[in-house]
């Protein structure tokens, strides 16, 4: 990880939850990187870059300790009617599979919000796969919906 990535680094909980995450604060510059290759990043068209990318609520931001990851969990009132913690980003760009490090980052959800419901969207059209969330099916989630915007809704209980 580079010099700027670890000054934004904080201290997770007492107990190490995973040998792979680390947290850090929203307004991680390599949180941002990660954030702005990922199919759902907000890009405006008058060229702000904002340092935040979480929103509003409670949350716990993640990065793979080789740079190469980024996951956020994310605790708040949404629009959509869904409960529970959303996963409102997950990109992986390095070699470990992506539903292991999915499995890692669960345990801090469950650590912070115990018995909560995890969920997630997926969006078919914007990715590549046959198989929307494949990463996350593998990791035992399923399949509980779609939104009105057609986006696949995953959970885990």
């Amino acid at each position: 990880m580079n010099q700027i990535a670890l000054a934004h680094v904080r201290m997770g909980p007492l107990f190490a939850p995973s040998a792979y995450w680390i947290a850090v604060r929203d307004g991680s510059p390599l949180l941002r990187s990660i954030y702005d290759r990922h199919y759902s990043a907000r890009h405006y068209r008058d060229g702000r870059r904002p340092k935040k990318t979480v929103g509003p609520g409670e949350y716990i931001a993640l990065l793979g300790r080789d740079g190469r990851a980024a996951f956020v969990w994310r605790k708040f009132i949404d629009a959509s009617g869904q409960e529970g913690v959303n996963c409102s980003l997950f990109r992986n760009e390095g070699r470990r599979l992506s539903s292991e490090i999915i499995l890692e980052a669960e345990v801090w959800a469950r650590a912070r919000w115990p018995g909560a419901r995890l969920y997630t969207y997926v969006n078919p059209r914007r990715i590549r796969s046959t198989n929307p969330g494949c990463c996350f099916l593998k990791a035992g989630w399923r399949r509980c919906g779609l939104t009105q915007g057609a986006l696949l809704v995953l959970e885990k209980i």
